[in-house]
């Protein structure tokens, strides 16, 4: 932002990965950056030591003021937002609900940088669950924030194509930079006094429930799009997996197998085929092509790797 008169004074709220695009372009913008809200440390890597998260790194690293409340429904998290008089709060995968109070404390309010176009995928996992579900677009929107989950109004918001090869790693890193130059965009147009907030649609509402850890093994039954989706939406969390001779086996990358690829009434988790392309499975319908795997303990692999060190002629993983 080169004019000075547009700078704010904000408060930034977000804890992982994708809200770090976000912080660095407001802080390169020339925004005033009063405070930093983030989760509390947790333990993290092999040797669960607690660290930091990813935007309290980059926070202390920036000299920006950080601050953990464990919640926003204590009094005193809320009299510090109202004492740092801030102009806006900007949130990006923050994780903490804020309660009225917290809201109504910014003199412009509180606005969520959120990685879906709403009001489709509403909540906790809208990447994820937009993979999983095939859609061919998604994007990122920038909404004021009220007390309904995701409910408030859309200021802007950018489409991105979903790529056929896309993953939740991939997407992630794409939605996180394209909505960190639509909030600057966003932040430029309210400061101006041009930012236009437009009500959610009633029609095209749902929600994008949080991925768990029991959502991870593959049900071959399933037709091959249904299980190539949820390869690429769990990775890199959870990551499909299915178990083969009693080992867990977790799938990392995964294609439908061309219409050629035959599975000739053979039941679903059959292999079927093995190549140099990777490992043909039989499914509910069609055939599912395991392109990379990695057993417990070892680094993921190709499959053809896979399949050289360890025989899969008439083997079958297991379902559930």
């Amino acid at each position: 932002m080169n004019h000075a008169s547009r700078a704010l004074r904000l408060a930034f709220a977000g804890t992982p990965p994708f809200a770090l695009p976000a912080l660095d372009a407001l802080h390169a913008a020339g925004h005033e950056i009063a405070a930093v809200f983030t989760q509390a440390d947790r333990p993290a890597g092999r040797g669960r030591q607690v660290q930091p998260g990813a935007v309290k790194a980059r926070a202390l690293a920036l000299k920006l003021a950080v601050h953990q409340p464990t919640s926003f429904k204590c009094a005193a998290a809320v009299d510090l937002l109202r004492h740092i008089r801030v102009d806006a709060l900007i949130v990006v995968a923050y994780g903490l609900i804020l309660p009225p109070a917290a809201l109504a404390a910014p003199r412009l309010g509180c606005f969520n940088l959120h990685a879906s176009l709403l009001p489709r995928w509403r909540g906790a996992a809208p990447i994820q669950r937009a993979l999983q579900a095939g859609d061919p677009v998604t994007g990122v929107s920038i909404m004021r924030m009220e007390s309904g989950l995701d409910t408030g109004p859309v200021l802007a918001v950018r489409r991105v194509t979903i790529d056929p090869c896309d993953t939740a790693a991939t997407l992630h890193d794409r939605l996180a930079a394209v909505g960190a130059a639509l909030l600057c965009e966003t932040l430029d147009a309210l400061a101006g006094g041009t930012a236009v907030e437009m009500p959610q649609p009633a029609d095209g509402v749902c929600y994008a429930a949080k991925i768990e850890k029991s959502e991870a093994p593959i049900d071959w039954r399933l037709d091959a799009d249904s299980i190539v989706r949820q390869v690429r939406a769990f990775n890199p969390w959870p990551v499909a997996e299915t178990r083969l001779r009693g080992r867990q086996l977790r799938i990392w990358g995964a294609e439908v197998a061309p219409p050629s690829a035959c599975a000739a009434g053979a039941a679903p988790g059959t292999v079927v085929a093995v190549s140099k392309e990777g490992v043909d499975v039989a499914c509910g319908r069609g055939v599912t092509r395991i392109t990379m795997v990695q057993l417990p303990g070892r680094r993921a692999v190709s499959a053809e790797a896979f399949a050289n060190a360890e025989p899969l002629g008439g083997a079958a993983f297991s379902n559930p």
